[in-house]
């Protein structure tokens, strides 16, 4: 999605100041990246970011789809150079907020007058707060060369939202807030493709393990991974879809969702295809329809008779194994015992996801497909989504993870990968204890 000259304008007098404070240094990045931990209790991506003067860490959950960064202000935030946007400021006007107001009580970090606010979103507990204060302090990210760590660069004024402590409810363990990459100005990639001048490109490689860590790149590849693999090479391409209507746990009818979708036409299983009402793949005039891709949700969701096309055909295609009693919150679970193990997974049939033509498809193989609940059972790592849910196919976390995902929102495409295990390598085989 190309920015207007208009918005260019406003960004570039927003960061023109940052941008000559970074250009002052010897040291300019081509990359960034963020390291990401998948909590074994939630499921959760977490992160760690520095933020604030003096410096402090920040574990935050990744929010795919998310419009802003927010963090938990309420609970012993404490910097010098904490500095609120002010109403009609071009702070607002990036963050898309006319909301202007002043503190009800004693003015405070997170609650001062004059200030604009907008409406974080806590996906995990479907909860909106109507009053997130928008604000600018310092950030401290990783640099990288696409190979190994490097050194540590600042921002003086990154652009996120304070919250209450409520907002935090049902977030991993420690975590105050959630890292926003959709595609809007204040999430994480555009501010920080604007003050480093590098693409507006991001790329996301979640880890299956919950003791080894995936990670995040932020500009162009290479993207290597032990043994020497730059994943970033063979990427399979399919346009990227701009949902006119919001699609958060609260929609907003009156702005383009800041999430990620791509045109899934049909599935196939086995190489079959899967008779479903291809209506349901389409977004219709109220936004509803649909696939996205998100880390708001462990496992994939289909609508309701998506799903149970896909089990019906799943559990015909597997007539010779045993079904066994539904382990929450799977519905169709087998014994494992006639089921081998392959290089990617479980030896069960194959789901494509067929994009813009029935050359392009995402494959889903039994390491992203299937879940072992037990040493004697497995189940279909997908969920039931009930009839008309907002959006009919929901990627989640569990079929993204080994997979490399580069968002490339100028072109608005995306480029993906499918299953790493098929190159040798996985998500978790970034280098990062070498420095560039």
């Amino acid at each position: 999605m190309a920015f207007s000259s208009y918005y260019l304008t406003l960004i570039c007098s927003l960061l023109l100041s940052i941008s000559s404070c970074i250009g002052q240094t010897a040291f300019q990045p081509k990359a960034l990246l963020l390291p990401v931990t998948k909590d074994s209790s939630t499921l959760q991506y977490t992160t760690q970011i520095g933020q604030r003067t003096p410096l402090v860490p920040i574990k935050l959950t990744i929010h795919l789809g998310g419009q802003t960064l927010w963090v938990d202000c309420e609970d012993g935030y404490v910097s010098s150079t904490y500095r609120p946007a002010r109403c009609g400021s071009v702070q607002c006007t990036l963050a898309k907020v006319n909301t202007c107001g002043d503190c009800n009580t004693t003015p405070r970090i997170g609650c001062s007058n004059n200030a604009c606010y907008n409406t974080p979103e806590n996906p995990f507990i479907k909860t909106l707060y109507d009053g997130g204060e928008i604000t600018e302090d310092v950030l401290s990210i990783q640099s990288t060369d696409g190979s190994n760590p490097g050194k540590f660069v600042k921002i003086p004024s990154f652009i996120f939202t304070c919250v209450p402590t409520f907002l935090t409810e049902g977030l991993a363990s420690g975590v105050k807030g959630t890292v926003g990459l959709g595609r809007n100005g204040i999430a994480l990639p555009s501010q920080l493709a604007q003050v480093f001048s590098f693409p507006r490109k991001f790329a996301l490689c979640l880890s299956s393990s919950t003791k080894s860590s995936g990670v995040i790149f932020f500009g162009d590849g290479p993207y290597m991974m032990l043994p020497n693999i730059d994943i970033s090479k063979n990427l399979i391409f399919t346009p990227l879809i701009i949902n006119p209507f919001g699609t958060g746990s609260v929609p907003f009818l009156n702005e383009s969702s800041s999430e990620y979708f791509i045109g899934v036409k049909s599935i196939r299983l086995n190489g079959k295809p899967v008779p479903i009402n291809k209506k349901l793949l389409s977004i219709d005039k109220r936004g509803n329809g649909g696939t996205k891709i998100s880390t708001g949700s462990p496992y994939s969701i289909l609508e309701a008779s998506i799903y149970d096309a896909v089990t019906k055909a799943l559990v015909q295609e597997l007539s010779n194994v045993t079904r066994v009693t539904a382990v929450a919150p799977f519905e169709t679970c087998f014994s494992s015992k006639n089921i081998v193990s392959a290089k990617v997974g479980q030896a069960v049939p194959a789901i494509d996801l067929v994009l813009q033509s029935k050359q392009v498809y995402w494959r889903i193989f039994g390491s992203n497909s299937m879940v072992e609940v037990s040493q004697d059972v497995i189940c279909l790592g997908i969920v039931n989504g009930g009839i008309k849910p907002t959006t009919s196919i929901v990627i989640g976390g569990h079929q993204l993870e080994d997979n490399l995902l580069q968002f490339d929102l100028p072109r608005s495409t995306l480029g993906f990968s499918s299953s790493l295990l098929f190159r040798q390598t996985t998500c978790a085989n970034f280098n990062f204890t070498s420095k560039a």
